[in-house]
């Protein structure tokens, strides 16, 4: 494509030993520039326990809020006009319903209220950048364009797992997410066994219906855990560690009432307008349902 990218990585403090060996391969492979965004770790686990304290199922928010929030912001600052991400519809063509944690996008109301209820420090540079600023502000006044290279080719999971490895040494993780030890830990152990919700079955039914796995094999799988019990175990330890609790303080939160974002302020209703209204006017392609 005669691409030669500047490489944005945002560090929120739960990359495995695996992701940085994997961006570090791309990076002296590929001879290209690499900016890291480190996020502030109290700010970053304060927020992170917050919404553990809140119950609701998506406790992917804090993460992606930052990811996306720095890289829109990094974008804005230098006048960089093209934002290019791995987003696609080959492998992420059939999503997991919003009340899996599939919430439409960065909603500051939200996170305002649930930090308010239960956060304990002010989060003076965490980047947030609310859903309405990045999709009218940026992207529609100042002219900032989102571009998804693997829906303009061919695009096989496998197949370009096996090309970065023979190419630059990159090692494939076991299943999708597995670059962050939080959503790993969340996916295959908070979300299943406190919300009952396994996102497994929106990642593999992608698979499934692009032709990329059999639905048999699929079953197998998911017929057990990733990760076997004495790695989980020791996962929650852990992360209660990390996040600054107990065991026995992340057992509480676990067993605690389930809550959904309802339970909190929100605009969910107007950025489903949002949405609709972009739609019929050929700006939006996603409906939000």
């Amino acid at each position: 494509m005669g691409l030669r990218p500047l490489l944005f990585h945002v560090d929120a403090g739960w990359n495995t030993d695996q992701a940085v060996g994997n961006i570090e391969k791309l990076v002296d492979g590929l001879g290209l520039d690499l900016y890291t965004e480190v996020i502030n770790w109290e700010e970053m686990k304060d927020l992170q326990v917050a919404f553990l304290r809140s119950q609701i199922a998506d406790q992917d928010m804090p993460q992606d809020g930052a990811f996306f929030s720095a890289l829109y912001k990094f974008a804005r600052q230098h006048k960089i006009k093209y934002v290019l991400t791995g987003a696609n519809y080959s492998t992420e063509c059939c999503r997991e319903p919003e009340e899996w944690g599939a919430y439409p996008g960065i909603d500051k109301t939200l996170f305002r209220d649930i930090h308010r209820r239960f956060g304990k420090r002010s989060l003076k540079t965490f980047p947030l950048v609310d859903i309405l600023i990045y999709k009218i502000l940026y992207q529609r006044v100042l002219g900032m364009k989102i571009v998804k290279p693997l829906n303009l080719v061919p695009y096989i999971k496998k197949d370009a797992e096996e090309e970065l490895g023979r190419l630059f040494g990159w090692q494939k993780f076991q299943h999708k997410h597995h670059e962050s030890r939080f959503t790993r830990f969340y996916e295959d152990y908070w979300m299943p066994r406190k919300f009952g919700y396994e996102k497994r079955r929106a990642h593999f039914s992608s698979l499934i219906m692009t032709g990329q796995m059999a639905r048999d094999e699929a079953l197998e799988r998911i017929a057990k855990p990733e990760m076997d019990e004495q790695f989980l175990k020791t996962e929650f330890e852990f992360v209660a560690n990390k996040l600054g609790l107990s065991v026995d303080e992340l057992q509480a939160i676990f067993d605690g009432e389930n809550k959904t974002y309802r339970d909190y302020k929100n605009k969910r209703f107007l950025i489903g307008i949002g949405s609709r209204v972009m739609s019929a006017l050929g700006l939006e392609r996603r409906l939000f349902r």
